[in-house]
């Protein structure tokens, strides 16, 4: 089973041309753009990216939308474009046994309302808990010079947070501030971010390969808001994994 599926993944490289020329490749399925997990896995991505510049690694990922949305998604999360390949149906996921999430039958709404409810998406409530009373063991979103719009009357600075809070770690409020600003994008741009609504509860998966194209760590999402093993330090993975 193994072997097929590590062949399942070479394949899947040389389809896409997800060559790169570094050590390693993070190779990212995203469900629909307009997922809160990928806006928000993204976003770390690029970030970690920033950090990273010598990092010997190369990341790709495939999502679920259309060319008007992945050039929305790219300019607002900046992921590379080169980098994200769409895809119209969830066949993808399907053949690498990634989680297609619940189905009741009652049609992508429901489930994922399901999913957000805690129903087989277990840490979720966790999570967006976590959003509003901060972790002292997570990092900060913001620093005191960014700028937050998150509805159009609804304008301040990373400042507020440290004024009220401190710094030094996630704040109260700090991380639901973050995702209501990808939701309020997401909003904006329905149609292009949600090309069709049964695939709302699909979730994702992350491999990383070495050079060989050998997978040397996968994670297969099950939650809605869990697209990393470890939410508090969702690009944790990498960090420990790709070190010379």
């Amino acid at each position: 089973m193994t072997d097929k599926f590590e062949n399942n993944i070479k394949n899947f490289v040389e389809e896409f041309n997800f060559n790169g020329s570094k050590k390693f490749k993070l190779i990212v399925l995203f469900g629909l753009l307009g997922d809160f997990d990928s806006f928000e896995y993204a976003i770390n991505l690029k970030n970690f990216i920033d950090n990273h510049q010598d990092e010997n690694l190369d990341i790709f990922a495939i999502g679920i939308g259309n060319q008007n949305g992945k050039q929305k998604f790219c300019k607002f999360t900046g992921f590379q474009e080169e980098n994200l390949i769409v895809v119209s149906d969830n066949q993808i996921h399907t053949n690498l046994k990634v989680s297609r999430g619940v189905d009741i039958g009652l049609g992508g709404w429901i489930n994922m309302l399901l999913m957000l409810s805690g129903i087989n998406s277990f840490k979720t409530i966790k999570e967006v808990i976590r959003g509003y009373t901060g972790d002292q063991k997570a990092k900060q979103i913001y620093s005191e010079s960014d700028k937050i719009e998150v509805l159009q009357f609804l304008k301040f600075s990373g400042n507020s947070f440290k004024q009220v809070f401190g710094d030094g770690y996630l704040r109260p409020f700090e991380l639901a501030t973050f995702r209501l600003s990808n939701m309020k994008e997401i909003i904006q741009n329905w149609s292009d971010y949600i090309i069709n609504e049964e695939y709302l509860p699909q979730r994702g998966a992350s491999f990383l390969l070495n050079n060989k194209n050998q997978i040397i760590y996968k994670f297969f999402s099950n939650d809605v808001l869990g697209y990393s093993s470890n939410m508090r330090d969702p690009l944790g993975f990498l960090t420990d994994l790709i070190k010379e």
